[in-house]
């Protein structure tokens, strides 16, 4: 029986695709009917139309129904060393992207090098011994059972102090967003900097610089080596300083230095601050960001805000946190994840899409477009609560998974929970209840009340 209705299937989700492609195709048309017709320019305005997840989401809806696996001579980014641009929209093609890694290589190696001043950090790095060595040694010192035992409660009591605090009304990423995992970086890395603010600046910008900076700005270039040297002299001045007067406190630091001290390979002074370079680049923007990217996107959904704030207040914290995920996958902090081909490979062998991606491409894996591939995603275009985890590419996927993925799943929820939990959580009034970036690709500002 099943076989039979094999074949309508196959075409009910084809003709579903395409109908999305072609609604896609009209809701773009009159997006950019009115970016023309706009006061500010056509230019300007297309480009804020597509920074909206919507028009995303129309975009590579037309993509999956029409040209899956696009492919352009033009090279978009100048960061990375690149011939030509590659979209993969499908899901079944962008997993197959990304766990190729022979085929497909990681290309923040250069930008990493010079963040570190000379070596690669693993997030950058091909499999190999220094991947191998780097990661088992962090693997070590940050302990998966550290999240339950000491970040989710950490990070929880103080969320709710902070809420508690502001009176009703929280601008969210200076007022909870950053200084909640600023605290992790400073009481559990050990390394906090010199001050919360300076960090939290340090990490954005570096964070921009190394996977945001497609255009290459030499301005933005000049900052970003200016911040690095900074922090390199800082945790170069604070393992210093830890050697000279050893602290009994049980943080990331010192098991580096326990590790180092028992001749674990990589672990050396510049091998510690290397990764905790990384890993603390990789820490406060990200997390702000989904955070806010998450409350933004339950905002605009009235029966999502009202499911999640219930089960805040029933403190169901599966039922809330599965409210944020889907949230995330509407309006992901990161909507692609790209690589670069390391020789000519085929994609979709032996389908109408197949295509071969010349070697230098770089091919950008639309994870967004992933989540919402009516194909493989059941229901996609609804917001649901009940679906499987797999569902889900907020992290990245294969073998550069977020190194921090497990304590992301475990502290976003804790900081948004004591916020869900307020009566009458609503945005601020007019622009100040909208994400501000302030010209930058992470919420600066971003006002939200209730009723205290």
């Amino acid at each position: 029986m099943a076989a039979l209705f094999t074949p309508f299937i196959w075409v009910f989700r084809h003709l579903q695709a395409w109908g999305r492609g072609l609604a896609g195709i009209a809701a773009l048309l009159c997006v950019g009917a009115r970016a023309l017709t706009k006061a500010g320019g056509f230019k300007k305005n297309i480009a804020a139309a597509f920074a909206l997840p919507l028009n995303q989401r129309r975009a590579l809806a037309v993509l999956r129904a029409f040209w899956p696996n696009l492919t352009l001579s033009r090279r978009f980014v100048k960061a990375y060393e690149n011939d030509g641009t590659a979209v993969i929209s499908l899901r079944e093609d962008c997993l197959d992207v990304l766990n190729r890694n022979a085929d497909f290589e990681v290309v923040y190696g250069p930008r990493m090098r010079k963040l570190t001043g000379g070596n690669n950090f693993f997030l950058g790095m091909q499999p190999g011994w220094d991947y191998t060595r780097d990661t088992s040694a962090m693997h070590l010192a940050m302990r998966d059972t550290d999240v339950a035992e000491v970040l989710a409660p950490r990070a929880a009591a103080l969320a709710e102090r902070l809420v508690n605090q502001s009176g009703g009304k929280i601008d969210l990423p200076p007022g909870l967003t950053l200084p909640v995992p600023w605290d992790m970086t400073d009481r559990y890395f050990g390394v906090g900097g010199p001050d919360a603010a300076t960090m939290q600046d340090w990490t954005t910008i570096l964070f921009w610089y190394l996977f945001e900076d497609l255009a290459a700005d030499p301005a933005f270039d000049t900052k970003a080596m200016t911040y690095a040297e900074r922090m390199r002299s800082y945790l170069d001045q604070a393992i210093a300083a830890r050697k000279a007067a050893p602290a009994e406190s049980e943080d990331l630091l010192n098991r580096c230095l326990a590790l180092q001290g028992a001749g674990t390979p990589g672990m050396d002074d510049l091998g510690i601050r290397n990764n905790l370079l990384g890993l603390l680049i990789g820490a406060i923007p990200t997390i702000s960001k989904a955070c806010c990217f998450a409350m933004d996107e339950l905002l605009n959904r009235p029966d999502a805000l009202r499911g999640a704030q219930e089960a805040a207040q029933a403190n169901d914290d599966t039922r809330m946190a599965s409210y944020i995920w889907e949230a995330l996958r509407f309006n992901p902090h990161n909507p692609v994840i790209y690589r670069r081909a390391t020789r000519d490979a085929v994609i979709a062998p032996s389908t109408l899409r197949q295509v071969t991606i010349r070697k230098g491409t770089l091919v950008f894996a639309a994870t967004l477009s992933a989540m919402f591939d009516n194909y493989q995603i059941r229901d996609a275009n609804s917001f649901r609560t009940d679906r499987p985890w797999e569902d889900y590419i907020i992290w990245g996927y294969g073998m550069h998974t977020c190194f921090g993925a497990i304590i992301n799943a475990a502290l976003i929820p804790a900081i948004l929970k004591p916020l869900l939990k307020q009566r009458n959580l609503r945005r601020a009034p007019g622009a100040a209840g909208q994400i501000d970036s302030g010209g930058t690709p992470h919420p600066q500002h971003f006002h939200l009340e209730f009723d205290a």
